[in-house]
């Protein structure tokens, strides 16, 4: 009886991380927070200042949802605002956030990789430790 209901206790614990989280693709266009809390999207051709005064970006999608990218520095999505980006991680399914693995900027109709965890590990990121 012991043995059957350990068991299942570590089934449970394999089982509930898998279905927590999910492989995914999200994408959209980073946004600084405030502007989509506040319903509009960063004014275009303001890119730095808009850099400038907002503390969280975000990945905004065409259906008007939002993404965090946790693991993502402020300085690399900061780059790309406004720009239309394609981040592959894991999507909680808790949370609106995606624990990145790559991230993708459309550049003149073709994905180009802007960041990925093994980019950051040739510099010595914090993916390189």
């Amino acid at each position: 009886m012991k043995k059957s209901l350990l068991s299942l206790v570590v089934l449970a614990l394999v089982i509930v991380p898998m279905v927590a989280w999910a492989s995914g693709t999200v994408e959209g266009t980073v946004q600084g927070f405030n502007c989509v809390m506040q319903g509009k999207v960063c004014p275009v051709g303001s890119e730095d200042p808009m850099a400038a005064v907002e503390d969280v970006f975000v990945v905004f999608t065409k259906d008007g949802k939002y993404f965090f990218v946790p693991n993502l520095d402020r300085a690399v999505m900061a780059r790309h605002i406004n720009q239309m980006v394609k981040v592959t991680g894991t999507i909680s399914d808790k949370f609106p956030s995606i624990t990145a693995d790559a991230m993708e900027v459309m550049d003149k109709g073709a994905w180009k990789t802007a960041w990925s965890k093994e980019m950051e590990r040739e510099i010595g990121g914090k993916y390189g430790m």
